[in-house]
């Protein structure tokens, strides 16, 4: 019994950091939203308006998505390496077939994401 609850603490604890809870064996926490493509973009957009209004940053941890509404966050998870990161959506994208998201620079290379990658978006609970 104490060898359980100890295994449930750590998987807890090992969620709330952030890179992936697949390596503890927990669970990323919140519901899976989306599985897709995502892809990167900033060179040409910093300093550019974005949908939301506010100015894009590329060092920022933000995203582009077609539907979620703006100001929410999600957890993206790069489903080859398990490494996960929190953004939030504050533009409209991506506009290539396939992909669900388009992150900020800062949020790609956290992921290792230097293209694409296969990713899943979860909710923030």
């Amino acid at each position: 019994m104490k060898t359980a609850l100890l295994a449930a603490a750590a998987a807890v604890v090992a969620c709330a950091l952030p890179l992936s809870c697949e390596a503890s064996g927990g669970q990323q926490g919140g519901v899976k939203l989306q599985r897709g493509a995502a892809s990167w973009y900033g060179p040409g957009f910093h300093g550019r308006r974005t949908a939301s209004g506010e100015r894009f940053n590329a060092h920022a941890m933000t995203a582009a998505h077609r539907t979620l509404p703006f100001g929410t966050r999600v957890r993206v998870v790069n489903e080859r390496t398990g490494r996960s990161v929190v953004v939030r959506i504050n533009d409209r994208g991506p506009f290539h077939g396939g992909r669900i998201i388009d992150l900020a620079k800062a949020p790609a290379e956290a992921l290792g994401i230097a293209g694409t990658a296969a990713v899943s978006l979860h909710s923030i609970n």
